[in-house]
């Protein structure tokens, strides 16, 4: 129930805040440009940033990166989420990249943030549910009082199964530009 109703408002054209692996987190849909930019004003954050798609499995990243042949992103390891910065697609507005070449995207293996990008059949935005340079909300609680009247639905679950943000790397170098955080 609660994922067809995120499913909804993503439709929408709304923003939701919703569990992923490690911390709760805010998205849209990524071709909405109105949502995307609604969503860099609720956070505070910088549009130069970028901003994360995650996906519930590599084909609805189809378009949205360009991998060299022979190249697939990795699938997740529940515990230890990994974004990947990958070569950007035809459908990435700059927006979503800010100003890097390359785009962040992650296969999640949250099942709540997995059935949301289902029911959309689409990746989603994923940043991470703060004010820019405020602490990440790691319950429902802080998530509530922060962000309650600020995004259109508050999708229930619990974050999981890691503890944390996700570590960041290079696809082509596997380069870790972020270690995984508590």
């Amino acid at each position: 129930m609660f994922v067809m109703r995120a499913a909804e408002v993503l439709l929408g054209g709304g923003i939701i805040a919703y569990p992923t692996e490690g911390v709760f987190g805010l998205g849209c849909l990524p071709d909405d440009l109105p949502a995307v930019e609604r969503l860099l004003r609720v956070k505070q954050r910088d549009a130069r940033k970028g901003l994360i798609l995650i996906a519930a499995n590599s084909g609805q990243l189809d378009g949205w990166v360009a991998l060299p042949e022979g190249r697939s992103i990795p699938e997740p390891d529940p515990t230890h989420p990994v974004t990947w910065i990958v070569p950007a697609g035809r459908r990435v507005a700059p927006i979503i990249r800010g100003e890097h070449e390359g785009l962040a995207v992650r296969i999640t293996s949250n099942p709540v943030a997995a059935a949301i990008c289902n029911a959309v059949d689409s990746p989603i935005v994923s940043t991470s549910a703060n004010l820019s340079g405020k602490p990440v909300a790691r319950n429902r609680i802080v998530l509530r009082r922060q962000f309650a009247q600020r995004v259109d639905y508050i999708v229930p679950g619990d974050c999981g199964p890691a503890s944390g943000a996700s570590e960041i790397r290079d696809l082509s170098s596997n380069k870790v530009l972020r270690p995984h955080r508590q």
